[in-house]
């Protein structure tokens, strides 16, 4: 393996498991990104394909654009049919839960938490639904709930070769396998290997696999990582440096040009949309006027063409964006890739 992207060299333990094997399956419970971090990517760009469980909406909905082979589902996992209160953790997703007290573990760290009631299934009746008997992996990383989803499985009709399952508790790292391993080796697997974050477990039917597995925990250098390249654009040696050129200097020649509707997604942060029909806060001035650099008053940007103090947040944007400053600044940020100032 030249490139690892998963958090903790999951994918790179795989690997040795699974090699030289050109095309295979997977189950993925709590995917998360479609690259980042993720444990069954490096599967997918060898020809693999498999079944990818994200409740988070925008996690969900990148993979038909990066992995369209995959199927995706949008639900949670336990241990019957039904619905359950889901915990969502702004920004740091891979904290989001359906633990309620790891969700306040997050909130006493300053993360904000959306709660929310979701739809549940198990793992029978995904692998049913979507004919994956004999996957060669299951990964589950579900933030503490991992014996709701292992209890919901028939493991007389889906079994997994390889299991590899989040062993630590969300944020403190304690050992946290002691209440769900005892149920996994009922089912005929056997331990195979402990890298610190994931447990491995073998099927006993297909236990030569777990001669693959190292006796120690590999070390990090073992194989290069995603996050060491850091952004394409940003960094010569990156191997999509060139593409990332490209694309970012064709995007900002086109800025001025952008429609109004594609300016806003562009602009308004995520945090902003769910809140553009609220009134503004003191602090939104300020940060609405940064993007200026200050070439402005706080009065400017809270108020329109009219006069009239912006009462939305929405209003504060549609006032910034329908300024000549904005414009002009769209028109100085793009000369330098329209032909404007010819850079070569």
């Amino acid at each position: 393996m030249k490139l690892s992207y998963a958090q903790n060299l999951e994918d790179y333990h795989l690997a040795r498991v699974f090699e030289g094997q050109a095309t295979g399956t997977y189950i993925d419970i709590g995917g998360g990104h479609p690259v980042a971090d993720n444990v069954s990517f490096w599967f997918y760009l060898q020809g693999w394909r498999g079944l990818i469980v994200e409740p988070q909406a925008r996690l969900a909905s990148l993979y038909a654009h990066i992995r369209p082979r995959d199927a995706v589902a949008e639900i949670l996992v336990g241990r019957e049919v039904g619905h359950v209160t889901f915990h969502e953790v702004d920004k740091l997703h891979g904290f989001s839960t359906t633990v309620a007290t790891h969700a306040d573990n997050a909130k006493s760290q300053g993360a904000g938490v959306t709660s929310r009631t979701m739809a549940m299934t198990t793992l029978a009746a995904l692998a049913r639904q979507h004919g994956l008997a004999a996957p060669d992996f299951l990964k589950i990383d579900v933030e503490g709930a991992e014996a709701e989803v292992l209890a919901g499985n028939d493991w007389q009709v889906c079994r997994p070769k390889v299991l590899v399952i989040e062993a630590v508790a969300p944020g403190s790292m304690a050992d946290a396998w002691d209440g769900w391993e005892p149920f996994v080796l009922e089912q005929g697997y056997s331990f195979a290997h402990f890298d610190g974050l994931n447990r491995f477990y073998v099927a006993q039917e297909h236990a030569g696999l777990a001669a693959h597995f190292p006796i120690e925990r590999s070390p990090w250098e073992a194989a290069t990582h995603l996050w060491d390249h850091g952004r394409a654009p940003h960094n010569p040696g990156h191997a999509d440096h060139a593409l990332a050129m490209r694309l970012v200097e064709s995007f900002m020649a086109k800025l001025p040009m952008l429609s109004a509707a594609d300016l806003r997604g562009l602009l308004i942060p995520d945090e902003d949309a769910a809140r553009l029909s609220d009134a503004p806060q003191p602090d939104d001035h300020a940060r609405l006027l940064a993007l200026l650099h200050g070439n402005g008053t706080l009065l400017d940007i809270a108020t329109g063409h009219d006069g009239r103090e912006a009462a939305t947040l929405a209003a504060m944007y549609a006032a910034l964006m329908d300024d000549d400053r904005f414009r002009a600044a769209l028109g100085r940020i793009a000369c330098f890739y329209d032909g404007g100032h010819l850079m070569d």
